[in-house]
């Protein structure tokens, strides 16, 4: 790379300049300083990892680091919290220049923005392959932080929008090069831009929401998840999981970075509060898709088949 990393350090900070009242150090020091309010602190972290997350051949900077941004809020999200302050280690390989990164930072700054997240500070490093670590913090009011260990026998299962619209960015994106229709733009779209459900979340906690995660790594990887920290089963009604335009019921239901919320509700009442709030106020959809049981993972159809449901989802470390 052509430029120092004081230099590089120096061209971030302009990039980033600004920061809430409540950051007291940020960029630049050996380590920011904040005053958060009252609430609860929620922390998280994740990683995109070329070759694992991303190629740069197909992914343009801007696009990268707002996405890095947003896997993180959507954990901050699915604890019903608010963004607060973020950190970014950044490894840098021979493959990038200043002008990439910059555009980078661009991407991250942009997500911020719309989400309200003071960027305060983080690592510079050289390596192999360009890897991007974002640790996020989150805040909530004491006690009100919803996990995935709540749901109950009984309790109806619901979805935010629509699942599978990342499984198919990622196949057009693998396969050869063609016009696609809009159902595919929109897949592509969303799957270098997804959304974090900040705002719907706080209306899903309202509505009195027993549990919730975001869905990463697939439907129903994370269903089986979230039912074996509540320790109970799922009964899933497949024909009633929303399907993105250009997305089969495969990716819906395997499919990983939906970044969608999945929560569970005590009753069909609050499912309908719930789905008429967040579409006036968000134009987002949530739909009913199953229900809590006792034990067990079951796939039914509309028709009454069952079938034991498979945790399908995308797993780090599965070979096969």
């Amino acid at each position: 790379m052509d430029i120092s990393e004081d230099a590089l350090l120096a061209a971030i900070r302009k990039v980033l300049s600004g920061a809430g009242p409540e950051v007291r150090v940020g960029v630049g020091d050996d380590a920011a300083v904040v005053s958060p309010g009252s609430g609860d602190l929620v922390l998280t972290t994740d990683a995109l990892v070329e070759g694992s997350h991303f190629r740069l051949a197909t992914t343009t900077a801007r696009d990268l680091g707002y996405k890095a941004v947003i896997v993180n809020l959507s954990d901050i999200a699915a604890m019903a919290a608010s963004p607060r302050y973020a950190l970014c280690a950044l490894t840098l390989s021979s493959s990038v220049d200043a002008a990439w990164v910059m555009e980078l930072f661009g991407g991250m700054l942009s997500a911020c923005d719309e989400y309200a997240l003071w960027l305060v500070g983080g690592n510079l490093a050289r390596g192999p392959e360009v890897s991007i670590v974002i640790t996020a913090v989150g805040e909530v009011a004491p006690g009100r932080a919803l996990t995935r260990d709540g749901a109950r026998p009984g309790d109806v299962l619901g979805v935010t929008g629509e699942l599978g619209a990342a499984a198919a960015g990622l196949r057009l994106a693998a396969g050869p090069p063609r016009a696609p229709d809009a159902g595919e733009r929109a897949a592509s779209a969303r799957l270098a831009r997804p959304t974090a459900r900040v705002g719907e979340a706080g209306v899903i906690a309202a509505v009195g929401a027993t549990a919730m995660m975001d869905i990463s790594d697939g439907l129903g990887l994370d269903l089986s998840r979230l039912c074996a920290a509540s320790g109970v089963g799922a009964r899933l009604e497949v024909d009633r999981v929303p399907v993105a335009a250009a997305a089969t019921r495969a990716d819906a239901l395997g499919g990983g970075e939906d970044y969608e919320l999945l929560a569970t509700l005590p009753d069909d009442a609050a499912v309908d509060a719930c789905a008429q709030e967040l579409q006036e106020a968000f134009g987002v959809s949530f739909t009913r898709i199953g229900v809590i049981i006792e034990s067990g993972l079951v796939a039914v159809t509309s028709s009454g088949e069952e079938r034991p449901l498979e945790p399908r989802g995308w797993d780090h470390f599965h070979d096969g």
